[in-house]
């Protein structure tokens, strides 16, 4: 079997470990280019680059957030579902310490902590997702489904825009 150029992170790692099947993309990261600077990059619509934010419902309560790349969270809405008081992005070192990743390049599989996974519902619907690998400029391709079967997901629907 050949081997593919893929960055070793702990993402591919677990991916590899749990036989996902998954296509490696790298790109030129840039500072503010989000999921559009890297769907330009791929050619495909915002809309199946699935971006995984790190959110905090309190200090110690930190999760992840799988969210189509054109849509915004809902923080509101995302406080409702978990019946917190209220909702925000993590810190940059906090959601470092639980990922072991850096912003712009963090990946829902292998973080260093097990971390609860909401995603929007309508992610699975998609035949394809392209998701961070993680690292900066490494995205890959997956079935959402597989995505499913390897991560504890929670459904929400907290999409705008």
């Amino acid at each position: 079997m050949a081997r593919d150029n893929s960055p070793v992170t702990p993402g591919v790692r677990f991916l590899r470990e749990h036989a996902v099947a998954f296509t490696p993309f790298t790109y030129a990261w840039e500072e503010r280019g989000g999921t559009r600077q890297s769907a330009a990059a791929l050619g495909v619509d915002e809309h199946i680059v699935v971006k995984t934010l790190v959110m905090a419902a309190g200090p110690k309560d930190l999760f992840l957030v799988l969210m189509h790349g054109d849509r915004e969270v809902s923080v509101k809405q995302l406080a409702r579902e978990l019946g917190a008081r209220s909702v925000e992005p993590a810190t940059e070192a906090a959601a470092h310490r639980a990922t072991g990743y850096q912003f712009g390049g963090t990946s829902p599989f292998g973080t260093r902590a097990a971390l609860p996974v909401l995603a929007e519902r309508s992610i699975f619907q998609l035949p394809l997702v392209w998701i961070n690998g993680g690292k900066r400029g490494f995205l890959v391709g997956v079935d959402p489904m597989e995505i499913r079967r390897v991560l504890p997901i929670r459904d929400v629907e907290v999409a705008v825009g």
